[in-house]
């Protein structure tokens, strides 16, 4: 296999023109769900690769567990300088490990410190707090522990806005607001934003697509309001007025109206025309092009991550003694 069998590490470089093509030109529904599959798709091909690559380097270390037909020269062969990069992928490996770790449980613990901080709340779908910070955000399900049950209102998810927030919108913004954030809440789009987040921790060169799908989840909610408030002009102001004043969302994994990022290319497409509703443009045009030329950069990448990831592991199968 030679170099290629870290082309799973790199192969992620492959993916920034199709979350570039795929941001600009798809529907915001379906480059979300385009970008997150091919972020979480490439982030477990390199995991893969980086263990193999770790086990072939490491098995012939002295005391390891591992069978003894992985120690073999026909196996070691396959990674070029196998002892350097796998004892390399050992605290790689670890760092991915810990980082995703991390992630997930700082993810859960600002759920439930959220909700805990709203148990004493009305239990429905609107959560208005008096606080001087201008802020909103849409907060998913309470993460049940230790069998305990989610507030009430807590189960399908709440909107959680300031007084400091409101008294800055017109009624009108308000609308778009409470639409903006239901729709993050119907979509689930912090399993989306967590998705990515988690894959930009296994590999550094996804950050690109983390950062796309953080806008085309904002692009998604912006086109959902304004299709429920009846007025794109009204989902932009809504969005310049909070950006000035808000100081965004507790966590990366929230979604939320002023979310930090290309805020002026939200507005700009709101004043705009919608984009089309189809799932899947028409081949020969301009949008159809992209769309295709997206899909088959994400099938070549998944592929090509998935081929050398699977051919170390028929190696290693090939070589454990039956």
């Amino acid at each position: 296999m030679g170099v290629f069998v870290f082309l799973p590490l790199v192969l992620p470089l492959t993916a920034w023109p199709v979350a570039r093509l795929a941001e600009q030109h798809l529907h915001p529904r379906t480059a979300t769900r385009l970008l997150t599959v091919l972020a979480v798709v490439l982030a477990l091909c390199s995991t893969v690769c980086l263990a193999l690559v770790m086990v072939v380097g490491t098995a012939q270390l002295p005391g390891n567990p591992l069978p003894d037909g992985w120690s073999d020269p026909e196996v070691r062969a396959a990674v070029p300088y196998d002892e350097v990069v796998g004892k390399a992928a050992i605290p790689a490996l670890c760092a991915v490990l810990v980082a995703c770790a991390r992630t997930v449980r700082r993810h859960g613990r600002v759920r439930r410190r959220a909700h805990l901080a709203l148990a004493g709340l009305r239990g429905t779908e609107v959560a208005v707090l008096p606080d001087a910070e201008p802020y909103a955000y849409a907060l998913p399900p309470a993460v049940r522990r230790g069998g305990g049950l989610p507030a009430r209102g807590a189960g399908r998810g709440r909107v959680v806005v300031t007084t400091a927030l409101l008294d800055r919108l017109r009624p009108a913004e308000r609308r778009a607001l409470f639409a903006h954030e239901r729709a993050h809440l119907a979509a689930r789009h912090d399993r989306f934003l967590l998705a990515v987040q988690l894959a930009a921790r296994a590999n550094p060169f996804l950050r690109p697509l983390r950062t796309a799908v953080a806008y085309t989840a904002e692009r998604w909610a912006d086109e959902e309001a304004a299709r429920a408030v009846g007025s794109r002009r009204t989902v932009a102001r809504a969005i310049g007025t909070a950006a000035l004043v808000s100081r965004g969302t507790p966590h990366p994994t929230l979604a939320g109206l002023a979310a930090p990022g290309p805020v002026p290319r939200r507005v700009a497409a709101l004043l705009g025309p919608a984009p089309a509703v189809r799932h899947w443009p028409p081949a020969f045009t301009a949008v159809g092009l992209a769309a295709w030329g997206a899909a088959a950069g994400t099938a070549a990448s998944a592929m090509s991550s998935a081929n050398s990831a699977v051919t170390m592991v028929l190696i290693l199968h090939a070589a454990t003694p039956l």
